[in-house]
């Protein structure tokens, strides 16, 4: 399962991890996804949610 917003899009970023010595390598950071019952076009579904998005109030949350 990608870990990737079902609302937004939001995906993994990268970037580099930067030691003391100033070694770079390669890291990611990935989004904030939460799984949450939530109503898609009037059925209640289970959907992966960024944060954000749930914050912003884009999701219909199903009780």
């Amino acid at each position: 399962m990608a870990r990737r917003c079902e609302v937004c899009g939001r995906g993994p970023q990268v970037g580099n991890k930067i030691s003391h010595s100033h070694i770079l390598t390669k890291r990611r950071w990935l989004p904030n996804l939460q799984t949450v019952r939530a109503e898609v076009n009037g059925s209640v579904k289970r959907i992966r949610v960024c944060t954000r998005c749930l914050k912003a109030g884009k999701v219909k949350r199903a009780i």
